[in-house]
This record gives C-alpha cells, sequence and structure tokens, in this order.
C-alpha cells in the first residue's frame, strides 16, 4: 500500500504534484497519457506541464523521444562509444578529456526495464508495486526540509542519505541509484540540458520508496513540527 505523503505536502507547502516513475505492464490505470510525437525529439522534461495538469508521459523502446532517456532508461546504443565519448566531450563539454568520461561511462549502467512501459506522471496509488522511484520538485526551502528528512533515519555507515551525481535529468530519475531498495535521495534536475523546462527555483529531489516511506512518516518528534522550520515559514510569510 502506497504511504499516504498527504501530512508532508501540507507541512512542507508543496504545491506542485509528486511524480512516479512506473515500470508497469498496462497503461490504461494511467490515463491521461501523453507522448513525445513519433520521430521527434522531446526530452522527458518538456513533459512537466502536462504533469502539473494531471498527464503521465507514456515512453517506450519505440518512442522514447531522445537519445539520452533512449539509453538510460532502456539501454539502447544509439551511437558507438566513441561516438557518445566525442559527442558529450566535444559537442557539449561536460568532462574534462575523453579519458575521464570513458571512465565514467564504465561505471554508469542504464536502467533494465522490467516491462514495455516507462510512465512518469502524478502518482497513482493503486499502482504502487510498479513504482520504482518518487521526485518532488522543490525550491530551496522545500529541499532543505526534504534533505533533513533523508537524514532522519540515517546512521554512520549507512548507503549515504542524499547523492547529488554527475547525469542527464532522466538519468537523475532512476538508473543512477546504485540501489533502489535502500533508502536514499538524489538531488536532480541540476542537468542544465532540461532545466529550461523547469521553474527556475525548482530542483529535483527523488528518493526511493523506502525512503518515501520514511518522509510520509514524519511525526510531531521531527523538525517538522519544531521552531526551525516554524521560523523559516514565518520569514517566508507561510505562517498559520
Amino acid at each position: 500500500m502506497q504511504p499516504d505523503p498527504t501530512n508532508l505536502i501540507n507541512k512542507i507547502d508543496l504545491s506542485t504534484p509528486i511524480i512516479g516513475f512506473y515500470d508497469a505492464p498496462d497503461t490504461a490505470p494511467f490515463e491521461p497519457l501523453t507522448q513525445s510525437e513519433p520521430g521527434k525529439r522531446a526530452c522527458v522534461f518538456d513533459f512537466y506541464r502536462p504533469w502539473i495538469q494531471g498527464k503521465t508521459l507514456h515512453i517506450t523502446r519505440d518512442n522514447h523521444g531522445c537519445g539520452g532517456a533512449g539509453h538510460w532508461v532502456f539501454g539502447i546504443e544509439n551511437r558507438s562509444r566513441q561516438g557518445f565519448i566525442e559527442f558529450l566531450v566535444d559537442d557539449e563539454g561536460l568532462k574534462s578529456s575523453h579519458e575521464l568520461m570513458g571512465q565514467w561511462l564504465d561505471h554508469s549502467q542504464p536502467y533494465q526495464p522490467q516491462h514495455p512501459n516507462i510512465l512518469i506522471g502524478p502518482l497513482r496509488p493503486d499502482q504502487y508495486a510498479h513504482l520504482k522511484t518518487i521526485t518532488f520538485y522543490a525550491n530551496p526551502d522545500q529541499l532543505g526540509v526534504l534533505m533533513l528528512g533523508a537524514q532522519y533515519h540515517n546512521a554512520p555507515g549507512d548507503p549515504p542519505a542524499v547523492i547529488a551525481p554527475f547525469g542527464s535529468g532522466c538519468m537523475q530519475l532512476v538508473s543512477l541509484f546504485a540501489s533502489l531498495e535502500v533508502p536514499q535521495a538524489l538531488i536532480g534536475a541540476t542537468d542544465i540540458a532540461m532545466r529550461r523546462a523547469l521553474p527556475p527555483d525548482a530542483l529535483a529531489f527523488t528518493v526511493t520508496k523506502a525512503l518515501f516511506k520514511q518522509l510520509c512518516e514524519l511525526d510531531e518528534k521531527s523538525f517538522l513540527y519544531k521552531p526551525f522550520w516554524q521560523n523559516l515559514r514565518k520569514a517566508r510569510g507561510l505562517a498559520d
């Protein structure tokens, strides 16, 4: 059963929908759907506004919108390894050398879908079994609160509660997690190629299901109910 995020949403004044990344056998439960026009390039994040309107992006191996999503979500090889390295380094300037980019590629693995359909859009509680990650689009204040939430149960020696690895925006939704089974968050939407689709004060805070449960269970003992957060809300004109 999906944890209920209502209290968390209310406490952090979140006005944008929480977005789920689903790997599902059937698309009907996610309607209304939206897709990129076949044969046309479209970034996953070009569908941010449709998400806000309650629509779900449907991507497949045959219609994934851009080469980045095709590679990092479906493992499709769109070009040779050397051609990919030259594009990322020479055309995009994303690493200081071909060698360094090659090392990064060797340590980066595409997501491996379990079903034909990847669906990205508002949460569907009845599809929780197919949910892989959950993304909050947060302003800096909200990001600070979510960061604290990620650290709340994290002990020294546990996997890092929050990571912020290099990678494309679509990678940051799922494939950059070493494991989807541990409570962990990833700060995303740091890819400048896709940020044009988002509000300028929004970053992504993508979490695994295990961490989502912990965030939804934050109670009166936590910082959500303590003076630091209440004082910050007052400073922003959000006092109850």
